[in-house]
């Protein structure tokens, strides 16, 4: 399954040769929406050299949305688990949709976090980006594999 939807999400990604992807750009404008309502002011811009998104708050370049930020690749990888450690399959297709709900949501908040925590404290770059928010994502995924193999799954 993890083979199956990663080519299929590669075939996609193929459709966006040095622009950003359609998921990115949702993400990024939702980010940037989200953003706003916390009494910011932000703005996300297609970056005029690479296939990213510029995040700018209040002005202020932030940092770049790149399509390892739309959190479809964590889906594929949470998605795959659930169906390798499957429950019935009402179970099993209910659980995927929602967990993903909630892991997309978990990573637009995060972005959300991180950008405006960069616009604050940017002498912090390395630990928000590289420690503190990739544990909020992937503590989030497992948390939901912990619930769904302790309540749903067969195996």
């Amino acid at each position: 399954m993890y083979i199956v939807l990663t080519f299929v999400y590669s075939l996609y990604l193929s459709n966006f040769e040095g622009e950003p992807d359609g998921v990115t750009r949702i993400v990024a404008d939702q980010t940037a929406y989200i953003i706003d309502l916390f009494g910011y002011n932000s703005q996300v811009a297609q970056h005029e050299t690479e296939p990213t998104m510029k995040l700018l708050v209040n002005d202020a370049y932030v940092g770049r949305i790149v399509e390892g930020c739309n959190s479809i690749s964590v889906l594929i990888l949470f998605i795959t688990f659930v169906i390798a450690f499957t429950g019935n399959f009402k179970n099993t297709l209910f659980f995927a949709i929602i967990g993903s709900v909630c892991v997309y949501l978990a990573n637009l908040l995060r972005i959300v976090v991180l950008g405006i925590g960069l616009y604050r404290f940017p002498e912090y770059e390395n630990i928000l980006h590289h420690i503190v928010f990739p544990t909020i994502i992937y503590g989030m995924v497992f948390l939901l594999w912990m619930f769904w193999v302790k309540r749903f799954s067969k195996k």
